[in-house]
């Protein structure tokens, strides 16, 4: 299995971004930065995946300095300067164990409830206003409001640069903020950002736009996507090959370098009558380099050990069918969740072959930051 494994940790070049293995660290959002600041504790947590072979880290979601922006206690924010002085302490101790590093950058959208910090009387934004007894729980967003949004994402990728991290990622996926405008279940609107197709994606491609101006020409840009979203798991966004097309081309075009491909479960193929994954559709239609994720090396998918469940997830199944498809370059780099959030030794093990070495992911997992 150590020789099969190999692929995954050849070094690779994927426009200006140099990475030491294949492997990325999925985002995943662990609510252990108090106010918003990542702790030395953190630092370490980041720091431990790249000494054991991920060659880039991205981290949990980052909320951009906007009022309606955090959706959850304890998340970190990627603005002020206590909180970019504690993410400069992670990129420093990522780059000193030979990784490369990237926050995602985050805004929740109508997620957000009433009397979540910082300001508990903001309620969410979204494309549309949304009322309950009475009263407003989400704010239907102005153009003005669109606009501090798209600055406070180039804003953000301007910190990410400066502090030297090495890209940024956008989170448009799982039924946040900007996928909330892709939607057509969320978005209902009749201006320029509602309707059509290409209309929905308006708002993202001002924000990649806005974020490539901030940050140059070589900086690298990932964007995250999905079919799936958490209020509801068999939505999709788009059901055919052309359609994905349509959707994917103006973001590509905006400035996108690297396409994150979130999938429940990534062996799954995307449409009928092809093997290909969501992250293969994407890679054969933008040419662009594109990351798989989706229960890799787990035994089932997320769901079952989100809620509350004895089940364990083991961490050997799948492993050759997935660099099967890395060989035939279905996609370029592959993402990895929940092995990490447990077992921070995880690459050196797969590397090795030590797979009864491997700590199993339970639920359990989530309370501390191994």
């Amino acid at each position: 299995m150590s020789a099969h494994a190999s692929p995954l940790f050849e070094p690779v070049v994927l426009g200006s971004l140099s990475l030491p293995s294949r492997l990325v660290m999925a985002p995943m959002t662990r609510n252990f930065s108090p106010n918003g600041v990542p702790t030395e504790q953190v630092v370490e947590y980041y720091r431990r995946r790249a000494a054991a072979g991920v060659g880039l880290i991205i981290t949990e979601g980052t909320t951009v300095d906007h009022r309606a922006a955090n959706g959850y206690p304890d998340v970190p924010r990627f603005h002020g300067e206590d909180a970019l002085a504690g993410w400069k302490k992670v990129v420093d101790a990522v780059h000193a164990a030979g990784g490369k590093f990237a926050p995602q950058l985050w805004h929740v959208g109508n997620v957000r409830r009433l009397g979540t910090g910082p300001d508990g009387t903001v309620p969410g934004y979204g494309p549309m206003d949304k009322f309950k007894d009475g009263k407003q729980i989400v704010h239907g967003m102005t153009a003005e409001d669109i606009r501090d949004v798209v600055n406070a994402f180039a804003q953000a990728a301007r910190d990410a640069k400066a502090i030297g991290c090495d890209a940024v990622e956008l989170h448009g996926a799982h039924g946040y903020l900007i996928d909330q405008f892709f939607w057509e279940g969320s978005n209902q609107r009749d201006d320029e950002y509602g309707g059509s197709l290409d209309n929905r994606g308006r708002f993202a491609v001002e924000i990649i736009r806005a974020v490539r101006e901030a940050v140059g020409p070589a900086f690298p840009i990932i964007f995250r996507f999905s079919q799936w979203k958490q209020q509801d798991y068999s939505a999709r966004l788009v059901d055919t090959p052309e359609l994905l097309e349509q959707f994917l081309k103006p973001l590509a075009e905006a400035g996108v370098d690297i396409f994150h491909c979130s999938q429940r479960r990534y062996w799954e193929p995307e449409f009928e009558g092809s093997a290909l994954n969501l992250a293969g559709w994407t890679r054969k239609i933008t040419g662009k380099p594109c990351i798989t994720v989706g229960s890799v090396g787990l035994d089932s998918e997320f769901l079952e050990y989100m809620v509350k469940t004895d089940k364990v997830a083991k961490t050997e199944a799948n492993i050759d069918d997935l660099l099967q498809r890395l060989a035939e370059r279905e996609f370029d780099l592959v993402a990895v969740g929940r092995a990490l959030i447990v077992d921070p030794q995880w690459p050196a093990k797969l590397r090795a072959g030590r797979f009864d070495e491997v700590l199993p992911y339970s639920r359990e997992a989530l309370k501390e930051l191994a």
